[in-house]
């Protein structure tokens, strides 16, 4: 066993097994001893399950051994976000109102991820009911930014994030549906992976806005969250051999993204699309109206779903809750059906005027969150100061989820600075592979 495993990226070590030079049992034991062993396991896991994680891995040994891998992540150890269903094991999605929840089936991606040899290390903590893009949770446990243990990590998928960035998980799942995936990712210096609403099952994942609900993985690389994308589809990953940017063309999208912006975060991403531009990338800048026009919807489209699907059980049970999240919810109370129904029809037509105003670009670039990771005591005691960096945290994110896209961010080099990469609806193959290429372009 080898502790230099916690710090691979998934790919490295699903060839090193392949290769024979992991045991599948050894790198689950290493892993195991390792979030035995962290200071910050508890604030990171909100339930282990070492018995499933030793027998998914022995039977990746026997796999492994008679030349019969299922996928090249079989026997990899992986995270779970506390919103996906596992059998016999509890799944409270960070929130008082479902204490003591244990399905009895997996959830389909699980279930699909399984099937591909991944081996199961537990499920994550998060941001009650996935609300808030902060990482806080005074219910349960807020896990630390890898960059900043005083700072909270990014929500709603705060432990994925901390789990892959801490050497507790080789890849964390989360869900994205204002930026749940890519501001943790982006806060930890992970790659984010978010996928269109609806390429990827959602049953068995319990709901937030089920219209904006997706599902992501959060990596060291992206050959990590192409892999990953292809074991909760089931299918055969993506080719990212001989990616380039020569020739492509990118869009850096001038709109409220780029509204006070942390000076750290701006110089960054400056940088980073001088160094695109340095690989090959043909950068041009342009505003698109419609996405202003959607972003000022937002108040009439998440919080109404929220309340839709948690309401009854949010009254039935207020104290249960952390006031400030309880409030956002109920903040989706008071919005009448029709203005609900004619702002959906505004989006519809947004998403299409952005696809024709975008067509010719291989992405769209923005930075992903504009502020650094706030401060977690001050967010605990200063309830304008939670509300205020909560908003920032998921502006910039949020025109992914409100255009129906597929995104990724991509660390720059800048601690907690990232770069966002939007891409076509139902497209993350195409841009899993331009990813790949601004992966290198960037590290």
């Amino acid at each position: 066993m080898s502790k230099q495993w916690l710090g691979l990226s998934a790919g490295d070590l699903g060839r090193g097994i392949a290769a024979g030079d992991i045991l599948p049992s050894d790198l689950c034991e290493t892993f195991l001893s390792a979030m035995a062993e962290h200071e910050f396991t508890d604030r990171i896991y909100a339930r282990t399950t070492p018995d499933r994680a030793r027998a998914e891995a022995a039977a990746a040994d026997a796999r492994a051994k008679a030349g019969r891998r299922l996928s090249p992540l079989d026997g990899v150890p992986i995270s779970w976000k506390d919103l996906f269903d596992t059998a016999g094991v509890g799944t409270e999605a960070g929130s008082g109102l479902l204490r003591g929840r244990v399905p009895d089936q997996d959830a389909i991606v699980l279930r699909n991820a399984t099937a591909m040899g991944t081996v199961c290390l537990g499920k994550t903590h998060m941001t009650e009911l996935a609300f808030s893009g902060l990482g806080l949770n005074p219910v349960t446990q807020s896990p630390p930014c890898f960059n900043d243990h005083d700072a909270v990590a990014g929500g709603s998928s705060s432990g994925a994030a901390t789990s892959v960035a801490f050497g507790l998980a080789a890849i964390g799942i989360g869900s994205d549906t204002g930026g749940s995936v890519r501001a943790p990712a982006n806060w930890n210096d992970l790659v984010g992976l978010k996928t269109t609403s609806g390429r990827l099952p959602m049953d068995g994942t319990v709901p937030l806005c089920p219209r904006f609900d997706t599902i992501g993985p959060l990596t060291r690389t992206v050959e990590d969250a192409a892999l990953m994308l292809a074991a909760l589809e089931g299918t055969a990953p993506v080719d990212l051999t001989g990616t380039s940017l020569v020739g492509t063309r990118m869009m850096v999208l001038e709109t409220s993204a780029f509204e006070d912006l942390d000076p750290t975060v701006a110089a960054a991403f400056d940088d980073a699309v001088v160094r695109l531009a340095d690989a090959g990338v043909a950068i041009e800048r342009q505003e698109i109206p419609e996405v202003a026009e959607a972003m000022a919807l937002s108040g009439v489209l998440f919080a109404p779903e929220a309340y839709g699907v948690w309401g009854k059980a949010i009254e039935a049970n207020p104290d249960a809750m952390h006031d400030q999240v309880r409030e956002r919810f109920r903040g989706g109370k008071a919005v009448s059906a029709p203005d609900y129904v004619a702002a959906w029809r505004t989006i519809d037509r947004c998403r299409l005027a952005y696809g024709a105003r975008t067509a010719a670009f291989d992405a769209v670039l923005i930075p992903t969150c504009p502020i650094l990771p706030p401060n977690l005591k001050r967010l605990e005691t200063d309830g304008d100061y939670f509300v205020k960096s909560n908003l920032m945290t998921l502006r910039n994110t949020r025109i992914g989820n409100l255009m129906g896209l597929a995104a990724l961010s991509l660390p720059t080099g800048t601690p907690s600075a990232g770069i966002s990469l939007m891409g076509r609806p139902m497209g993350e193959h195409r841009l899993l592979r331009i990813g790949h290429a601004a992966e290198a372009a960037l590290t």
